[in-house]
């Protein structure tokens, strides 16, 4: 198994150079294609009517194409020599819907940490939290704190629900390439840490059945938040876990892990849903 076309999108107005690392990174590892994406549907910040406004949406909409023709030459300039072939998309849309739609043509989708979270437009910038929710594919989030690509050392935060499972499918190209790999079950108050073991031990023999080794472990919420947080923020390089979210009245509204992995995490993580 593994990314034979790998998805990394990119923003108009800001530095995209550790997520063009971590993809020119992956796609050397797995010999892959690489898909550079943007969008954005830019509007006026305030309102307008008439002929003033349509000169000002084409004014931004000449903006925009301008920071598109930018951006791909330096995703051509960073990733022509690291991938096996490289390929450039883009459109005056939604960003988020516009990549969940392009999700079709590849395996993994590579996109940034959500560090603005609310204050975020979402026809300039793409909500990592809602692509996870639509795309259907994997989504690596990289944080703007890592460097290069690291898998020393992967953490799966294991949940016995449909999401992590998926995620541990998708993420299985990775397992295969990490130095160690950890299988944490969070038990809350009463619940059984028996019964947790006997779930962690079930992925990891499963694992151990597509030829990757990792050790289990149950970790009390209360008792043992410390030691977690130093397994995830110091000890390791990527956190596998499942993307948990439902729609409310227009809105995602996410899980407090995965929204904590999207916006606090400065660790890079695959989600699944």
């Amino acid at each position: 198994m593994s990314y034979s076309t790998l998805i990394v999108h990119l923003e108009l107005e800001q530095s995209n150079d550790v997520r063009l690392q971590i993809a020119g990174d992956l796609a050397e590892q797995f010999d892959s294609k690489l898909i550079g994406i943007a969008a954005c549907n830019p509007r006026p910040s305030h309102y307008a009517s008439g002929d003033f406004a349509r000169s000002l949406v084409a004014q931004l909409r000449a903006t925009a194409q301008q920071q598109m023709a930018q951006t791909e030459e330096r995703f051509r300039a960073a990733t022509r020599k690291r991938a096996r072939e490289i390929e450039w998309r883009s459109a005056l849309v939604n960003p988020t819907n516009f990549v969940a739609r392009e999700a079709r043509a590849a395996d993994i989708i590579i996109t940034g940490a959500d560090r603005d979270g609310d204050l975020t437009d979402p026809m300039r910038r793409l909500d990592p939290g809602e692509l996870v929710i639509l795309a259907g594919r994997p989504v690596f989030i990289v944080p703007p704190e890592v460097e290069f690509l690291k898998l020393n050392n992967v953490v799966v935060a294991w949940k016995d629900t449909r999401e992590a499972r998926r995620a541990v499918v998708d993420a299985l190209p990775l397992l295969h390439r990490a130095k160690d790999v950890t299988v944490v079950e969070v038990v809350e108050g009463d619940a059984s840490r028996e019964a947790a073991q006997t779930r962690v031990d079930d992925v990891a023999a499963w694992l151990g059945r597509h030829a990757v080794t990792s050790v289990a472990r149950v970790i009390h919420a209360t008792d043992e938040m410390q030691e977690l947080d130093i397994l995830w923020q110091n000890a390791c390089d990527l956190i596998v876990a499942g993307a948990y979210g439902h729609t409310r009245t227009r809105e995602w509204v996410l899980g407090g892990m995965t929204r904590n992995l999207l916006t606090r995490s400065r660790r890079c993580s695959l989600l699944a849903h």
